[in-house]
């Protein structure tokens, strides 16, 4: 994957403090400037995701879940997200992670996965960042209820999705999590004979 040039590296981290450790870490870092002013930033690290879009090409159905989330709850009042399956790394490699997280969220058995681009969903806030899959998948590969694991209360609902509904979704503004509308969007254009 090849990066845009980027000027000389002229700012330094000249020091971080940890004031919250749980799930995430939130981080003050002290920053100087190219022109040697130092600033404080405010961060928050939790480790690199994954999120994958499985979709079956026989039934052009998409596989996605359901769940609360806090923090969407806490600034709008939404109680459920329609998503994309995802989540944190443990100590595996992206593809292993894609696997488990599917397994345990959509009770589906991915077999071949395509990458997209890891990405930085937050990068004025979070150093976070998640690689993106696509993977198919047939009926035969639901092997399991999924929903979560019990002792994560997350509380996931699997929803298979139609994809030209999931579509209608994305071009209305109602799919509103941005790793599944990329996801979304990236599949119409790889396959835009699945959303006919």
């Amino acid at each position: 994957m090849t990066q845009a040039p980027l000027p000389p590296k002229s700012f330094a981290i000249t020091d971080t403090r940890v004031v919250h450790e749980g799930w995430g870490r939130f981080v003050i870092a002290s920053i100087r400037l190219p022109d040697g002013q130092v600033i404080r930033r405010e961060i928050e690290d939790h480790g690199a995701a994954v999120a994958v879009l499985a979709y079956d090409v026989e039934r052009r159905v998409a596989l996605l879940v359901s769940q609360f989330r806090a923090a969407v709850f806490l600034a709008s009042g939404q109680e459920a997200m329609l998503e994309i399956i995802a989540g944190g790394m443990e100590d595996e490699t992206q593809e292993e992670c894609v696997r488990r997280e599917a397994m345990e969220e959509g009770g589906v058995r991915l077999g071949a996965l395509e990458p997209l681009l890891e990405a930085w969903p937050m990068p004025g806030i979070s150093t976070e960042r998640i690689s993106l899959y696509l993977a198919p998948y047939t009926l035969r590969d639901r092997v399991a209820q999924g929903g979560g694991l019990d002792d994560e209360h997350e509380g996931i609902t699997v929803v298979e999705l139609p994809l030209a509904e999931l579509a209608a979704l994305a071009d209305s503004g109602a799919l509103t999590d941005l790793k599944s509308y990329a996801c979304v969007q990236a599949l119409r254009l790889r396959r835009p004979d699945l959303f006919t």
